[in-house]
């Protein structure tokens, strides 16, 4: 007999999954919506203690204010000008647009995906859910193929996800992954200057005031050099506005890079591993809601505004027929 149980729900009309083990202690939700999650908790001493801060309600979700927990293809981050240039033409993602260009975090999130399947074993649920969205014509700026599926698999202290994309198309195409999760480790009523926090890296990426990477190598700053920013031995968050990617991640033997948040106060930690890439975190200063209330820490496969820059050309180049899988997760590891 299966221990987990995987359910359909509606939530506002949106369809959607939930998992729970049988015992009641884990529980997560995932809208098929940009296949996004929703909320993951597990219970402590007979508390809820919820890991994630996502969309509190559909509205947020169509809105994707603050990309909570967003699943992020064909690019994460920024987009200079929302303009890049791909094996000698050049794309316009907002074409016809003046003003503002910002154009950030790829179209995934906000794509229908489907269930292809789902499975509930004695020690986990896994679900897989697939999109075949991106196609020539439908987003401007990017003429490719792209068949995304995004898989979570849930056990009684683990969330992972792993992000694969097969270009389905005849030309090749630029493409990078990566995963936008606000964490915290409460109920979310606290501030999380007091959550201490460990970043394997480093590099930190210089920007400019749009947030955009400096040219060349030079983008690269050596956190000896920028101690404010260093969390290599592991820091109070405090009250730094964090905006920001590390880079030069150390991965272990195990093939992962580990960022560590703790709430010093119960000794709970989340381990957050990803198994390359780089690494961006959001202190959540300029959310529309609960400001500082859970904070963003983003596995992603490349740094802000890739598409535009010549090293990262063989990085994020996926042939016809090629699949790309980017793989990350989190770990809660109590006291």
């Amino acid at each position: 007999m299966s221990a987990w149980t995987i359910e359909r729900f509606t939530w506002g009309g949106e369809p959607c999954l939930a998992v729970r083990d049988h015992g009641g202690t884990v529980h997560a939700a995932v809208a098929l919506h940009g296949a996004t999650l929703l909320s993951w908790q597990i219970h402590q001493d007979g508390e809820p203690l919820q890991l994630t801060d996502g969309y509190r309600d559909p509205a947020e979700l169509h809105e994707q204010s603050g990309v909570r927990n967003g699943v992020l293809a064909p690019f994460p981050n920024r987009v200079a000008d929302g303009r890049y240039r791909f094996h000698g033409r050049e794309h316009d993602l907002l074409p016809g647009v003046a003003g503002d260009r910002t154009v950030y975090h790829g179209f995934a999130r906000s794509l229908p995906f489907a269930l292809e399947h789902a499975t509930a074993t004695a020690d986990s649920a896994q679900l897989v859910l697939r999109s075949n969205e991106i196609r020539p014509g439908r987003f401007d700026g990017y003429p490719f193929s792209l068949d995304l599926t995004v898989t979570y698999t849930i056990t009684e202290d683990e969330l992972v996800l792993d992000i694969h994309a097969t270009n389905t198309g005849d030309t090749t195409a630029p493409y990078a992954g990566g995963w936008h999760p606000y964490f915290q480790l409460g109920d979310g009523t606290a501030d999380i200057d007091d959550l201490e926090l460990r970043i394997p890296a480093g590099t930190l990426i210089r920007t400019d005031d749009a947030l955009i990477p400096v040219d060349g190598p030079d983008c690269r700053i050596d956190l000896n050099d920028l101690p404010e920013m260093d969390f290599r031995d592991g820091n109070p968050l405090g009250r730094r506005v964090i905006d920001a990617c590390y880079a030069d991640l150390q991965f272990g033997p195990d093939g992962r890079a580990e960022t560590i948040l703790r709430d010093p106060k119960t000794g709970h930690e989340l381990r957050i591993w990803q198994e390359s890439g780089y690494l961006h975190v959001f202190t959540g200063d300029t959310l529309p809601r609960d400001r500082r209330k859970s904070v963003a820490v983003e596995p992603v496969e490349a740094m802000t505004n890739a598409f535009n820059r010549e090293e990262f050309g063989p990085a994020i180049t996926i042939d016809p027929g090629q699949t790309r899988r980017f793989r990350c997760g989190a770990r809660l590891v109590r006291a």
